[in-house]
């Protein structure tokens, strides 16, 4: 095989409702050689499994499908391979509609099917094993629905060498969908440890899509024409370094800080990033301008992997009702709340009257109000709310009496009451994520192209070992001696914040590497910890740990048991932590007064 020198792959999408402008896009400016399409959060699988319940021809994603629709002479005419998880819990479904477009295009198409993540089929065996929740400790749930276990980039590498011109696969970790056209087009074996973790970093940083190139950037007025904004381009190069760029003449940003805001999303601990293929790390990582919207990423490191593969199952456990009622006028929040918790109060007793129990979790937030702020709300005196009321029952019955209660305040209690938006809420049940290990070696992996069957052989052995990391040597803190003054962090850092089951990360990058002590110093663990206080709410065990990533001036905050259950366990408006890092860039660190003065930064003098 005639290995290439550098390998270019576009991240076309991320999530299942990303914009069907980046294909044709990327196919017009990528000169590329694949394009990975990425639709499956946990929330996802959960959302495809209930589809194909219902219809068992269905359980993928259709968006994908359209996209193939539109773009199939495209993707022919420019020999762009495509790697996607869009096979969702039906990936030979999916095939077979993809085939169907391609036979009425006159396009020959080769597709792959990956399969063995499916664990499903296995649910009463697995729970018979006392398997307990990896992170809770809770024990095998009734009405367990879905299970699938994370694949990673080996059987997508085999797949391509077989002759494949597009993967479709179900459960695999998000960033294989890069590593596994990298590991067929370098030949790099299970042992390249380094390079394997630099491939899968490369997946991670194009795999949300636009959020490496200025989507939800910190600086977000600096970023041209969102309405067009360029979808993530990278080149690859055979020791795994790579180049972030993206189409000429196209929105959007591409420097240090958009990329390694993305670096830092949805990351624990940045030296132990457990993937199928490598355990990685990233604390080394430089970052650093290549030219105009070009950014080269070195550094990475890999180690062995663990011997097991992550499970993401779901259950069914009761059932949720969601309510929002607009509230205007002097006072509003206030107006909304007390509504609200007489609202709550009403139905309650007219549970009791019918015998049934008590809610089991009621949630009220009045949007518009800094409601997901906590104590730290500067609004609450808003003239202009919608408040949204949550809550969940074992009973279906119970929820549908509050669905049919919860709008008679419109006449009959706050003034500046208002429409609601929609019908009568839904009742719908509710969807929890369990998660678990399981040997790889007790999960068989298989390849379909053409009619032709073929297991793949996958590295089932382990040798991670988290006492080999060696953590980064943290210097003391700065001397804050005389005048001081309080500077609000976004002015030291860029951040950006997302959702690890139901915990969070936070990730900061200091603007100057002279910031970083102070934000160390002044960000430390417990103020961090006292000022989100308010997310811990209904928390056994609220943590807060920081990691340090010494490469390119960065930290990284974990946030234990701080989203109400996280994804769709979570009744809070923020339940995937997209705003969290927007709560944390106002916290005020202390300053020198004469180091503020030189960097333009004074604020409030203490």
């Amino acid at each position: 095989m005639s290995l290439k020198k550098v390998v270019r792959i576009g991240g076309a999408c991320a999530f299942l409702g990303d914009s069907s402008t980046s294909a044709p896009q990327l196919l017009a400016g990528g000169d590329l050689d694949y394009m990975i399409f990425d639709y499956l959060a946990e929330v996802t699988m959960m959302i495809l499994a209930r589809v194909k319940s219902r219809r068992p021809d269905m359980g993928y994603a259709r968006d994908f499908v359209d996209i193939v629709r539109d773009q199939i002479g495209e993707f022919a005419a420019r020999g762009v391979k495509v790697i996607t998880n869009a096979g969702g819990v039906n990936p030979s479904a999916c095939r077979d509609v993809i085939l169907e477009i391609a036979r009425e295009a006159g396009v020959t198409l080769n597709v792959a099917v990956v399969e063995g993540d499916d664990l499903t089929g296995r649910l009463d065996e697995l729970r018979n094993r006392g398997i307990r929740e990896m992170y809770s400790g809770e024990p095998w749930p009734e009405h367990m629905m879905i299970a699938n276990a994370y694949l990673g980039a080996r059987p997508i590498a085999e797949a391509l060498a077989m002759g494949a011109d597009m993967v479709l696969t179900g459960r695999v970790v998000d960033s294989a969908l890069t590593l596994g056209p990298l590991v067929h087009e370098f030949g790099w074996t299970d042992e390249d440890f380094d390079q394997l973790a630099r491939g899968s970093l490369a997946g991670h940083i194009i795999e949300c899509g636009a959020q490496a190139t200025g989507g939800l950037f910190t600086d977000w007025e600096s970023v041209p024409d969102w309405a067009h904004i360029g979808y993530p381009v990278i080149e690859c190069h055979p020791d795994g370094t790579f180049v972030v760029t993206k189409p000429p003449e196209t929105g959007g940003l591409v420097t240090p800080a958009t990329v390694g805001e993305q670096l830092l999303y949805e990351i624990g601990d940045p030296q132990a990033y457990l993937l199928p293929d490598a355990a990685c790390d990233f604390s080394e990582v430089r970052i650093e301008s290549d030219g105009e919207n070009r950014v080269r990423v070195t550094g990475a490191r890999g180690r062995p992997p663990t011997e097991t593969y992550k499970v993401c199952a779901g259950y069914h456990d009761g059932f949720r009702c969601v309510a929002v009622l607009p509230v205007i006028g002097i006072d509003a929040a206030r107006k909304a709340e007390r509504q609200a918790g007489a609202i709550i109060e009403r139905t309650r007793e007219m549970f009791q009257q019918r015998g049934f129990e008590d809610y089991r979790r009621v949630w009220i937030e009045p949007l518009g109000a800094e409601a997901s702020y906590g104590g730290n709300s500067r609004t609450r005196l808003a003239r202009e709310v919608a408040c949204k009321i949550a809550v969940e029952h074992d009973r279906k019955e119970a929820l549908l009496l509050f669905a049919r209660e919860v709008y008679s305040p419109v006449t009959s209690m706050s003034p500046g009451s208002t429409g609601w938006f929609t019908a009568r809420p839904e009742v719908s049940r509710v969807v929890k994520l369990f998660s678990f290990l399981i040997p790889k070696e007790e999960v068989g992996v298989r390849i379909t192209l053409n009619g032709e069957t073929r297991e793949v052989r996958t590295r089932t052995g382990g040798g991670f070992d988290p006492a080999s990391i060696e953590r980064p040597p943290v210097p003391p803190p700065p001397r804050l001696e005389g005048r001081t003054v309080q500077v609000p962090l976004v002015k030291l850092a860029w951040g950006r914040s997302g959702d690890k089951g139901d915990s969070f990360n936070i990730g900061l990058i200091a603007r100057k590497p002279e910031f970083l002590p102070y934000i160390r110093a002044g960000v430390s663990e417990g103020a961090v910890k006292d000022y989100m206080a308010h997310v811990f709410e209904g928390a056994e065990d609220p943590r807060v740990e920081r990691f340090e990533l010494p490469g390119f001036q960065a930290l990284n905050f974990l946030f234990h048991e701080s989203l109400g259950g996280g994804g769709m366990s979570s009744l809070r408006l923020d339940m995937l932590a997209k705003g969290m890092c927007q709560q944390l860039l106002d916290f005020m660190v202390p300053l020198p007064a004469d180091f503020a003065a030189r960097h333009g930064l004074a604020e409030g003098e203490n």
